[in-house]
């Protein structure tokens, strides 16, 4: 009637906490953001919380962790939202406020556009030039 372990995992040092440098929880948040993935799998897979890994992925977002160039030059889709108010707006109305040009990629923005999606159209404008 045992019941074993499968797996032991001793982690050593004087906290008994795996040590992370700011290049693999990149890597990490970075995977749980590809399409298709869970972050509950990514969590298992790296022996560590999901709301580790929300965290890491707020720090990416706020720039506070850099993806590594190996993971930023992967393929990527940018989301794409279509705004049919927009259209029926008067031309002066949709001037943009803000011209940022990445390469040969030009984002406009209005005044009120947030600063999460600028960052991450910015980054998706960058692995897409490189």
């Amino acid at each position: 009637m045992g019941v074993g372990v499968s797996r032991l995992e001793v982690i050593e040092g004087p906290s008994g906490r795996r040590r992370r440098t700011k290049a693999e929880r990149a890597r990490i948040a970075a995977e749980s953001m590809m399409p298709g993935v869970t972050v509950a799998d990514i969590a298992r897979r790296y022996g560590t919380t999901r709301w580790q890994i929300y965290d890491w992925r707020k720090q990416l977002r706020q720039g506070n962790l850099v993806v590594p160039e190996s993971v930023a030059s992967l393929p990527v889709f940018a989301e794409l939202v279509v705004d049919d108010s927009a259209a029926a707006a008067p031309a002066a109305a949709t001037r943009s406020d803000i011209e940022i040009v990445v390469g040969d990629v030009m984002i406009r923005a209005g005044a009120g556009a947030d600063e999460g999606q600028l960052m991450r159209a910015i980054r998706a404008a960058r692995a897409a030039a490189s």
